[in-house]
């Protein structure tokens, strides 16, 4: 099989391709594809790459690792993929960091995904996504799209006016929740049936059933093993109590809102800005030339190893938590989900994986086009969602007012209006006034040239 990765020069695609290097079975993936606009990212990725292969053969000669191609050419990157990954940031790290700094400016979250930083940054992804898709729908019509692209849920939607149920999105976090709150009870994960529900970056894991027997009262009633974890941590085992529910991680930015954005206004660069100086760094390192074997990938290790322990360090400063612990930093997370899904498809191999599809009549608060995440039944015809118990009033509420927003994202994307983009701003729950909304998007517009026409 033939895997196209949009986004190739992109930090995480060594994740990807060391899942693929651990893959045996037939109808696996022989050839890689890696398009990035970014020459000098393709390059140096590359390199990670083929120091992994190598590293891989040296700890076993019968590994068979897929070959890699670069590319520039949209077009031609996507001629002949079986799967396409689709991992892009429109405007980059820079970007980000601009997004983080004008919400934080007013007062608001400026989070990538989650408020007035999420719907910039969706506002100048859509436009591209959609055109992906098209380009896609052209060229690679019997391809399988797997959507990691950030505000996922949005983008998955986006992309799925064109390509159907052949787009699905994935996230990490529902399953690292699930993996964390399954381990604490003693259970091996891939034995638990979590029920989990919500938005991407907007979910609730409301039961763990181990045989048929739902084991999270045990786990809820236990205030040391709650608080034992990484979201225990954060939110507390009172406020878990009272939710009856474990709130993916993104929800700490509404829980506990005031404390989030004091943390992110006192930290010394926010996390966009970080991340793009530390990668800075990296791709030169991985891009020097005359580097000895090894080199770029012994780099990119270090460079992860620092950005996982990092990882919303100021909500954990914001609740009083302590460092990451190790079990949190363990891989396992979306290029595994990425693979499963894929296996799932082309192998016709049931599975069952916490995904972004379209609700269909899986929740009655929301239509059937809008992208939910929840447990999916995944075979050879793509992925089925699962039916769910209906959402609590104070859930229906959150997740009822995010699809709002995301679809003001959308409609903005097609018309360019003004109105519809200070609507979305305006409609978030992060977002207190009107007035906060036309300022956030001035300076957006401002930032972002792709925007420009929104003043």
């Amino acid at each position: 099989m033939r895997l196209t990765i949009l986004g190739g020069g992109g930090f995480r695609v060594p994740l990807v391709y060391g899942a693929l290097l651990g893959d045996r079975a037939e109808g696996r993936v022989s050839q890689v594809t890696l398009y990035d606009e970014d020459p000098a990212r393709l390059t140096a990725m590359a390199r990670v790459l083929r120091d992994q292969a190598a590293a891989a053969s040296a700890a076993d000669p019968t590994v068979d690792a897929p070959t890699v191609t670069v590319t520039g050419e949209l077009d031609e990157a996507l001629r002949g993929a079986d799967f396409v990954f689709s991992a892009i940031r429109v405007g980059g790290l820079e970007g980000r960091a601009a997004d983080e700094r004008i919400a934080l400016a007013e007062g608001v979250l400026g989070q990538e995904t989650v408020g007035a930083g999420g719907i910039a940054y969706g506002l100048r992804t859509v436009p591209v996504a959609r055109e992906i898709a098209r380009r896609i729908a052209r060229h690679a019509p019997e391809a399988w799209v797997i959507n990691f692209t950030n505000p996922a849920g949005l983008v998955t939607e986006a992309m799925a006016e064109v390509l159907g149920r052949r787009v699905i999105g994935i996230c990490d976090s529902p399953v690292g929740l699930g993996r964390r709150i399954a381990r604490v009870l003693g259970a091996r994960p891939q034995d638990a049936w979590i029920d989990y529900v919500g938005l991407n970056h907007l979910g609730w894991v409301r039961g763990l059933r181990v045989g048929g027997r739902d084991e999270l009262p045990r786990l809820l009633a236990d205030t040391e093993a709650l608080e034992s974890f990484e979201e225990g941590r954060l939110f507390g085992a009172e406020w878990l109590r009272s939710l009856g529910a474990i709130p993916n991680e993104y929800l700490h930015y509404y829980y506990f809102n005031r404390d989030t954005v004091r943390a992110y206004q006192e930290a010394e660069q926010t996390r966009g800005a970080f991340l793009r100086d530390q990668q800075r760094g990296f791709y030169a390192e991985a891009a020097r030339a005359g580097a000895p074997a090894g080199a770029a990938l012994a780099a990119w290790d270090r460079t992860r190893a620092e950005r996982e322990a990092t990882y919303m360090a100021e909500n954990r400063e914001a609740a009083g938590a302590p460092e990451r612990e190790e079990s949190d930093l363990e891989s396992g997370g979306y290029e595994k989900v990425a693979l499963a899904l894929m296996r799932a498809i082309a192998r016709d191999e049931r599975a069952t994986l916490i995904l972004n599809v379209p609700n269909g009549s899986t929740l009655s608060v929301l239509d059937a086009e809008a992208v939910i995440e929840v447990p999916c039944l995944v075979d050879a015809n793509g992925a089925h969602p699962m039916g769910v118990a209906p959402l609590p009033l104070h859930a229906v509420g959150l997740v009822t007012a995010v699809k709002a927003v995301e679809r003001e994202i959308l409609a903005a994307a097609a018309s360019g209006s003004r109105t519809d983009a200070v609507k979305a701003f305006a409609l978030h729950p992060l977002i207190d006034s009107v007035g906060v909304a036309r300022r956030l998007l001035d300076g957006y517009a401002a930032a972002h040239p792709g925007l420009a026409h929104l003043r």
